[in-house]
């Protein structure tokens, strides 16, 4: 869905400042948080109105982050004693809460500001402060100027500024403020979207094509799944024929992004999967997200996941979290309404100018209110980002972190290969973001986040290999991705009513996600708790049940990128963790693909 906001006043009381408190604020010695360069292939374009309200998210900082990193890695660790001993919500945010003294300085900060308590948001672990301002308080609050900002290619409008400051005693108290320096665009995933027509056929197996028969697995799979991939194909290719969940209150499976139709879903289930024909999913809005449910708001990528999770792991409940834009970040201004009016000199005007989707909510705010005591989806597919300031993306990186050591799988994908994916050189989006324009591979964020799991993308069956018709994402961040794959191109799904084929990393992610719920349900039947962080299980002994794929690249940024090559040695077993990461993830499909009965015995 298209979304548009508005430059229409709020009715906010935030701008009356004491004498007293004006003074305060003015005596504050102010110095540079965070400077960015002007971004790449972005402009000025205007001054917003100065009344015009944004969010501001302020992230303190969490001093005992690293104590909650050991507990994730020994509690996902199968080698260690106590795992699968997940924390529980309170033990997360204890781990994660601010000192009392930068609590107290922030609140003083708001104060001289006469940001009163009742205007201000704050986390469960009063780690995260949201409030609602106009622009010419926070310029005031942070000594900085926004300004409108538009994308060359694009035309999307951003409220930006290239800097922000903050009173010196409050840096060692913030991590970060946004929206201030966050230019990175979230674009949709470059799904490939097919019509059944003369050129691409939706085929079934018949009797007249002989299935090809699974080199590792020994499982027939039908010929067709070379052209059209279904729920029956990943089931025979992934060796997951014959297995049958239950529908158990400890195991929830849980997917975001865009809008999820129930009456295209309901079309996929007659057609792929009737035993689950009438059933639906549990729907939770996130900081008002919408349920649209007509046909022509439909999201491309929602029916995919929810089609293809869901069906995979059909009965296992399963969970929609519809947030206000994409978690998890924040790439356009905070609005109430749909549009901004400016006219070309930036004045405001009944002239419509689109601008980008609905404020992307960071995933704090799931791991804060939604991913509660009472539901904790243990597989959740989410959907990808671009590049980000690297203060913000260490913050949403930790609350990953949080989410694993709560026992919760958090799948991610990407395409594009090493760059964005764009064949054209001069257009590409392969530099550094620091006024040089150095060349450089730009690996997806948040799949390069090491609290979680990237999924690269294969296609065919005979042999399977990396896919070709897109580019798996696949590079380096402190961090080799992707970790594993799936099939991820000719997906057969219903979009707005029709029977379509889909392709794009962003179809691997479910496909493994719908996986790892089975897993957990086999876990759960074994009377063990679910696997949660997947990671440091994948690298010790779970790629012994991955297949490995050894042709096909990632070419981007003008070159041809990684090379999907054999595994590395299993008898490298005496390295850390994070270099076996290194090693094995130069791959464009990490360790490889699933297969379900081989995990299942390891799992269990």
């Amino acid at each position: 869905m298209r979304s548009h906001i508005s430059f229409l006043v709020l009715t906010v009381v935030l701008s009356f400042v004491s004498p007293a408190r004006a003074v305060l604020a003015k005596e504050r010695i102010y110095k540079i948080k965070e400077q960015v360069d002007s971004p790449r292939g972005w402009v000025k374009y205007s001054q917003p109105p100065p009344d015009h309200t944004i969010t501001l998210r302020v992230g303190l900082q969490q001093p005992n982050f690293s104590e909650l990193e050991r507990h994730l890695y020994e509690v996902s660790d199968p080698v260690h004693p106590r795992y699968g001993q997940h924390l529980s919500k309170t033990e997360v945010d204890t781990l994660v809460a601010p000192h009392q003294e930068s609590i107290d300085a922030v609140n003083e900060w708001l104060a001289a500001f006469s940001i009163a308590d009742e205007g201000i948001v704050h986390s469960s672990a009063k780690d995260w402060v949201t409030l609602k301002v106009s622009v010419s308080l926070a310029e005031k609050m942070l000594d900085t100027k926004y300004h409108v900002w538009k994308h060359i290619s694009s035309g999307e409008y951003l409220v930006r500024a290239t800097s922000y400051s903050l009173p010196t005693n409050l840096h060692d108290h913030i991590d970060v403020v946004q929206r201030t320096t966050m230019f990175g665009r979230f674009k949709q995933h470059k799904s490939m979207v097919s019509f059944p027509g003369p050129d691409i056929e939706i085929l079934e197996s018949t009797p007249d094509i002989k299935p090809v028969v699974a080199a590792v697995t020994g499982v027939p799979v039908d010929a067709s799944c070379n052209h059209t991939v279904t729920i029956t194909c990943l089931q025979q290719l992934y060796n997951a024929v014959g297995y049958t969940p239950l529908a158990n209150d400890s195991n929830s499976i849980a997917i975001t992004e865009q809008f999820a139709n129930i009456q295209d879903l309901q079309s996929f289930y007659a057609d792929q999967r009737p035993d689950a024909l009438n059933s639906s999913f549990a729907f939770i809005s996130v900081a008002g997200g919408e349920n649209y449910q007509t046909l022509s708001e439909a999201g491309a990528e929602a029916s995919l996941d929810v089609q293809f999770a869901f069906g995979l792991s059909h009965p296992i409940a399963p969970t929609f979290f519809s947030t206000a834009g994409r978690p998890p970040f924040i790439p356009d201004t905070g609005t109430p309404t749909d549009t901004m009016s400016l006219t070309p000199n930036g004045s405001t005007s009944s002239s419509r100018i689109p601008i980008p989707p609905k404020p992307y909510r960071p995933v704090t705010e799931m791991t804060s209110k939604q991913v509660c005591g009472c539901l904790i989806p243990q597989g959740i597919r989410m959907a990808t980002a671009r590049v980000v300031p690297k203060s913000f993306a260490i913050r949403a990186c930790n609350s990953f972190a949080q989410l694993g050591a709560r026992g919760v799988s958090l799948m991610f994908s990407g395409d594009g290969g090493v760059g964005d994916g764009d064949p054209n050189p001069t257009t590409q989006e392969c530099f550094t973001n620091d006024g040089t324009d150095t060349t450089k591979f730009i690996p997806g964020f948040p799949a390069s986040c090491p609290f979680v799991t990237a999924v690269g993308g294969t296609t065919g069956i005979a042999p399977e290999i990396a896919v070709n018709r897109f580019f798996s994402g696949g590079g380096f961040s402190n961090y080799g991705i992707p970790d594993v794959a799936a099939q991820g191109d000719f997906f057969n799904i219903f979009l707005s009513g029709r029977a379509v084929l889909i392709g794009g990393t962003s179809a691997s992610s479910p496909a493994f996600t719908g996986f790892v719920a089975l897993l957990n349900d086999a876990r759960l039947r074994a009377g063990l708790p679910s696997l949660g962080f997947l990671n440091p299980f994948i690298y010790s002994r779970g790629f012994w049940g991955l297949k490995d794929i050894t042709i096909g690249s990632n070419p981007g940024c003008g070159t041809p990128g990684f090379n999907a090559t054999v595994g590395w040695d299993p008898g490298m077993n005496s390295l850390s963790i994070s270099m076996r990461q290194l090693i094995a993830s130069v791959e464009v499909t990490g360790f490889g693909t699933p297969n379900f009965k081989a995990l299942k015995k390891l799992v269990t």
